[in-house]
């Protein structure tokens, strides 16, 4: 996990925009597929954006569709997820992700290869 360093989170209003960034270091980047992943209190962890190696494939949880952008600059070994139009029910701890391409909603990041960062807060207030 201390390959992966997420900055961008922080406390905004309902409608409000966020760009996560994430930075890896220690491995080839551009091999992996990369993403994020939430957890809030009380509720089951779910896959919010994933892009892959090439950036020819991504995926977008559906509740958030059409509110997200997921890109990755290979030069600079960073992910980002660009937030709008934020929702209360966004409000998270948001994990940056690298690592072979998830299967399903149901992938563990916890698979062998993976790696993850320390998570970075979003919250939306309303």
């Amino acid at each position: 996990q201390g390959q992966l360093a997420e900055s961008g989170g922080g406390s905004v209003q309902t409608g409000g925009s966020l760009r996560l960034s994430c930075t890896s270091s220690g491995r080839s980047f551009r091999r992996y597929a990369l993403g994020w992943f939430r957890q809030a209190p009380g509720k089951e962890r779910e896959w919010v954006a994933i892009i892959s190696w090439d950036a020819e494939a991504t995926y977008y949880i559906d509740s958030m569709k059409g509110r997200l952008i997921i890109s990755r600059d290979n030069a600079e070994n960073t992910v980002y997820l660009q937030m709008n139009d934020l929702k209360p029910e966004g409000s998270a701890v948001y994990y940056c992700y690298e690592g072979r391409y998830p299967t399903s909603a149901n992938y563990q990041p916890e698979g062998p290869g993976n790696h993850w960062g320390q998570g970075t807060q979003v919250t939306v207030s309303a």
